[in-house]
């Protein structure tokens, strides 16, 4: 089955850059459209099923953040659709709730990825070699483990299949000592923010992964922000350490897909009505507890 076209996205006489596997962006001139869709992907391939209100929790829940971390510059401009430009009023159906304008900056070709908790491919590596990118830890931690403090972990950026993980080293050496160690700080800084306003609201921030741009020599919080795309969001009432806590966000999805013989190349299979609706109500419950908001 292809991909529902009802999750790609074409705007008359407005230039669209990219598409990739959530967002459209358009050209604006001086700024971008970011466009959040329904699209999904598992293990690097478009499911071919939208899931309901996912678009719009990413757009909104990057905003809130966006906004909350203001002191942290970023390229956010608006996400209210009221005061979107004259020529995009007649697409409200399409962009009110999902899209916001951003400010055109020049992405740097590094991940900032932070992790406080031992999860996915960090906890493969812990247990290679008792390290995380470089950083050695202390023995004796278990899967989901909180780690002594939060450690910064870069990944190299990849259009098609994963990212792949660097040592700081490395980090230096791409993006040059001062802004390696500008976006280390920012990154531990915006992650310390995000979990501690989180676990007020009962969830749990094991990792997470910023995007930086630079834009007439300033240093930008780009992309998105703490959503449940970008991290690990895990509630603190069901967090057992050595085990794999439920989580707010594609698991649901994962966790199906692994049940069937699928060798994990598009194309990719459809989804239960119950999977899709599972997810869903997992990303709006993650928005609606972290913004004590209700999705629009």
């Amino acid at each position: 089955m292809a991909v529902s076209p009802q999750s790609f996205l074409d705007l008359p006489d407005i230039k669209k850059l990219r598409s990739g596997k959530v967002r459209e962006v358009f050209d604006l001139g001086e700024t971008l459209l970011f466009v959040a869709t329904d699209r999904l992907s598992a293990f690097d391939v478009i499911l071919p099923d939208p899931i309901p209100h996912k678009g719009a929790v990413l757009n909104q829940l990057s905003a809130f953040w966006f906004k909350r971390f203001s002191k942290v510059k970023n390229h956010f401009v608006i996400a209210n659709f009221d005061e979107f430009p004259k020529e995009l009023q007649a697409f409200r159906s399409q962009l009110a709730g999902r899209s916001m304008i951003v400010r055109k900056t020049k992405p740097l070709p590094v991940e900032c990825v932070v992790r406080g908790y031992l999860a996915g491919s960090g906890w493969k590596e812990y247990q290679e070699s008792q390290s995380v990118c470089g950083i050695k830890l202390p023995s004796g931690l278990k899967l989901a483990s909180q780690l002594p403090e939060p450690i910064f972990t870069p990944a190299t950026k990849s259009d098609t299949g994963h990212d792949l993980n660097i040592d700081m080293k490395e980090c230096r050496q791409i993006l040059g000592n001062e802004m390696a160690e500008r976006v280390c700080d920012l990154s531990l800084q915006i992650y310390a923010a995000g979990r501690d306003h989180a676990a007020q609201r009962g969830i749990i921030v094991a990792d997470t992964k910023f995007e930086f741009g630079t834009v007439d020599g300033q240093l930008l919080l780009i992309d998105e922000c703490l959503t449940p795309d970008s991290s690990r969001f895990w509630p603190k009432g069901q967090y057992i350490v050595g085990q794999s806590p439920p989580s707010f966000d594609k698991q649901f999805v994962r966790d199906y897909l692994e049940t069937l013989d699928w060798n994990k190349t598009p194309p990719a299979p459809s989804l239960p009505q119950d999977v899709i609706t599972k997810t869903s109500a997992k990303y709006v419950e993650a928005f609606e507890r972290l913004t004590r908001e209700k999705l629009r």
